[in-house]
């Protein structure tokens, strides 16, 4: 999952991959806490979600907001449907 989020955060380096482990993390929780108990990597919603939330919340940029609105869009999708309820 590292992988996919660099490469959507368009780094090539292995500079930032403490803290992008850490916000991989942070989002699977935020996840987690909004009911979803199924955060499988393999599953690519749950990526998509996990890219926004890295894309909102790492460095500082003028579209933390608008990624930010889509997690938080796909995160109720994902809360609402049964696939990730478990």
């Amino acid at each position: 999952m590292l992988d996919s989020v660099k490469k959507a955060l368009r780094i090539s380096s292995n500079d930032f991959d403490d803290e992008l482990t850490e916000l991989i993390r942070a989002a699977k929780t935020d996840l987690r806490l909004s009911g979803i108990k199924v955060i499988s990597d393999s599953n690519e919603i749950v990526l998509q979600a996990v890219k926004l939330y890295c894309k909102a919340y790492f460095g500082d940029n003028d579209s933390s907001n608008k990624f930010l609105n889509a997690y938080q869009a796909l995160k109720i999708s994902m809360s609402l449907a049964g696939d990730f309820r478990g």
